[in-house]
């Protein structure tokens, strides 16, 4: 079908005839329970994106960051992410509340692989192991726990065609501050200069604060 940009895919058969076969290890390498490696990533990981959507088909990919072994491995097919405070949009939340599947993508800093997991999620208000969450004196707000339906390592190519991790390619300066991104992109009643002081040295103090 030709469409505004070009011609579209629109089915499945048309997907698979330009793509080709899945190759046999890919197609071989779900799991549905935690192997060790896996919790020693999760123990190594300080990051991950939550992919969620609603029952509508909205969606939504936030990042999640703490110390490394933030995410807890509660059983051989359950994880539990902790909530910290931030802008309160509540985006992913929403949409679990709604549809409780999930994607998730764990990184590790210098490693080009991943790891995947696919799931069902809710949301605690409160459990005995956010004891174990706390960071800097506090326990987190909520908690996502997800039983895990899908697991996997993803290949690294999309990491070595980027040169993600390499730091002579790296150009934070090629857009200017996030506070003048703001100002340019929103409506806001603070200053530049508002919000370059938000956003400035106070903002590493605040990040566990309410």
């Amino acid at each position: 079908m030709d469409v505004a940009h070009g011609v579209a895919i629109d089915s499945a058969d048309d997907l698979r005839a330009l793509l080709g076969d899945v190759m046999p290890r890919a197609a071989a390498k779900e799991r549905v329970v935690l192997h060790q490696r896996d919790r020693e990533w999760l123990a190594a990981s300080p990051f991950c994106i939550i992919s969620t959507s609603a029952a509508d088909g909205t969606c939504d990919a936030s990042p999640k960051g703490d110390p490394p072994g933030f995410t807890l491995v509660l059983d051989d097919s359950t994880i539990a992410i902790p909530e910290r405070p931030g802008n309160r949009r509540a985006d992913g939340y929403l949409n679990i509340l709604s549809n409780p599947h999930v994607g998730l993508l764990y990184l590790i800093p210098g490693r080009t692989e991943t790891l995947r997991i696919n799931g069902r999620a809710r949301l605690l208000r409160d459990a005995p192991y956010f004891d174990r969450m706390v960071v800097k004196g506090h326990r987190p707000i909520l908690s996502i726990e997800v039983d895990i339906e899908q697991i996997f390592f993803h290949c690294a190519k999309a990491f070595l065609r980027s040169n993600l991790w390499k730091p002579e390619t790296w150009n934070p300066d090629v857009l200017p501050s996030h506070a003048k991104l703001i100002k340019e992109v929103q409506s806001t009643p603070e200053t530049l200069e508002q919000l370059e002081e938000y956003y400035g040295e106070s903002y590493l103090k605040r990040l566990y604060n309410q």
